[in-house]
């Protein structure tokens, strides 16, 4: 089972990362401001179930929604830039500020009511356990 995420300008970044690892951080950043960025993901599968970690560093649990709709799963939320003190002077700010959202297609063996998702040490693990899969009947059809 293949959970593939859909990346319509996949070819250009991966051409520009070739390049430069600057391009393909570049486009997903928004200088610093506020706006929106993609965490990166790792999917897994047991034979009980599919995990999804993501990485959310300093992101609240308030500020993260897991979803499903449709056979497709969406971690959406926010990752807010905090000033730690009004005098301080920020010389370079490397990390991603905004919003945030990552899809995944789900296979149809899934138990939608079992789905579980807890932060711990800003990773996101969402477990989606597996349903049994009914096994494919033979049937014998009579030829005439």
């Amino acid at each position: 089972m293949n959970i593939i995420r859909w990346e319509p300008f996949r070819e250009v970044d991966e051409m520009l990362r070739q390049y430069s690892p600057f391009f393909g951080r570049a486009l997903r950043r928004n200088g610093g401001e506020a706006g929106e960025w993609t965490p990166v993901a790792d999917i897994s599968e047991t034979d009980k179930d599919y995990v999804i970690k993501a990485e959310l560093p300093e992101v609240r649990k308030e500020d993260v929604k897991v979803m499903l709709d449709n056979g497709v799963i969406t971690i959406s939320g926010e990752r807010r830039h905090e000033k730690e003190h009004k005098d301080a002077n920020e010389i370079r700010i490397e990390s991603f500020y905004g919003t945030f959202s990552r899809s995944f297609s789900l296979p149809e063996n899934i138990d939608a009511q079992g789905i579980r998702a807890e932060t711990k040490d800003g990773v996101l693990r969402v477990k989606i356990p597996k349903t049994q899969a009914a096994a494919p009947k033979t049937v014998s059809i009579e030829v005439k």
